[in-house]
């Protein structure tokens, strides 16, 4: 570890600190000679069950009935059933629809429009057209921070590295369920804020990405849990990605007699 001091214009003395690290993460970054192909917009495959491999009930997220089966303890069960129990009588409210709140991760890959994947050398976004949803998953070499560092944000903080064209990185940091503001989707499905997840994605073939999660939660899970995306590649060239935001259109009011959230239809009338 190197120091230098520097002085300030206010007669202030300042220390810097150079660590061996910074050229060590200059030399793990991957060019982009080598870098895959991931440009163009994409639509996830599928609807928006997070877990469709778990699935039981027929429809999807919002269908009575439908709900998934993650190896939940006993506690986070419980939770989980009584949200079901909600979103079977339409109260249970979909965080997002409230301006300006992020789906945060994993959800961010759990969304029906559409996605841009940025990959450079030194890092990863997934830019969705839904709300204000960024995720960023650094490949410069540097390692994840110590817990202490690390505080409750909707995506976390992720780091990862390339193993031939598979991106593979690791997310800690999580706000999970803390503030009653990060669901996996409409069914219910949360996390707690000790969840880490191990994510590979990779291009399996021109028209498809995948993201295979590994997700390990020593409060809300019994083991390992783990769930499969995929992603379909436009195949119109030169399309452009347009944001909004659901409560701009108000898309799902809620019935302020019922307290049952509504969809509306083309002509503006609840369709529920």
């Amino acid at each position: 570890m190197r120091i230098k001091t520097l002085t300030m214009l206010c007669g202030l003395s300042i220390s810097l600190m150079f660590s061996p690290l910074s050229f060590a993460q200059e030399a793990a970054v991957t060019p982009f000679a080598q870098l895959p192909d991931w440009s163009g917009l994409w639509s996830m495959m599928g609807g928006t069950i997070f877990d469709r491999s778990t699935q039981t009930g027929s429809g999807g997220a919002i269908d009575h009935g439908v709900r998934e089966h993650p190896p939940y303890t006993p506690e986070y069960e419980k939770i989980y059933m009584k949200h079901l129990a909600l979103r079977d009588i339409d109260r249970y409210p979909d965080v997002i629809t409230n301006c300006g709140v992020p789906v945060g991760f994993p959800r961010i890959l759990n969304l029906p429009d559409a996605y841009e994947f940025v990959v450079r050398p030194d890092i990863f976004y997934i830019v969705t057209e839904n709300g204000p949803n960024t995720m960023r998953v650094y490949t410069d070499g540097r390692k994840l921070p110590a817990k202490e560092d690390t505080w409750g944000t909707y995506t976390g903080v992720s780091v990862g590295h390339w193993e031939g064209d598979t991106l593979v990185w690791e997310t800690i940091g999580l706000k999970g369920s803390r503030d009653n503001d990060s669901i996996l989707d409409r069914t219910g499905l949360i996390l707690s804020d000790q969840a880490r997840i191990t994510t590979r994605m990779r291009k399996v073939n021109e028209n498809t990405l995948e993201a295979r999660m590994v997700i390990e939660d020593p409060k809300a899970l019994t083991k390992p849990w783990n769930v499969t995306k995929q992603f379909r590649k436009s195949k119109k060239p030169g399309l452009f990605m347009y944001d909004y935001g659901c409560a701009e259109n108000q898309r799902n009011p809620v019935d302020s007699a019922t307290g049952k959230t509504l969809i509306l239809g083309a002509d503006g009338k609840p369709v529920n």
